[in-house]
């Protein structure tokens, strides 16, 4: 027989792991924004330098060796942060659904 208590503990437990379930995801996705928004200011940051050195660039050469820098830094820029980005996103995961192991816990049948 179920009893009234254990019903209210259960609906506490449940409520407890969704606000931990959603602080963890509000976390996360603030997380990966700010990582966005640092991307969008590096990559900024670079175009308009890129755009100072070809408006007092007076050869080809000096043109060609300042986009291939920039080319360059831009492309390692890049792989650097969608790596960070890739991992919060990882994180952000992993942390949402870490409230529901103890509940699918609860309801696994254990192996005898």
């Amino acid at each position: 027989m179920v009893k009234f208590d254990d019903i209210q503990s259960y609906g506490k437990e449940q409520f407890e792991q969704a606000t931990a379930n959603a602080t963890a995801f509000q976390s996360g996705i603030s997380a990966i924004a700010n990582a966005y928004g640092e991307y969008a200011k590096k990559q900024f940051e670079e175009t308009k330098s890129l755009a100072e050195k070809l408006s007092g660039v007076k050869s080809l050469d000096k043109v060609l060796e300042a986009q291939s820098d920039y080319a360059r830094s831009a492309y390692e820029t890049f792989v650097t942060d969608a790596q960070k980005i890739a991992g919060l996103y990882s994180d952000l995961a992993k942390q949402t659904f870490k409230p529901l192991e103890g509940l699918v816990a609860k309801f696994t049948p254990a192996s005898n």
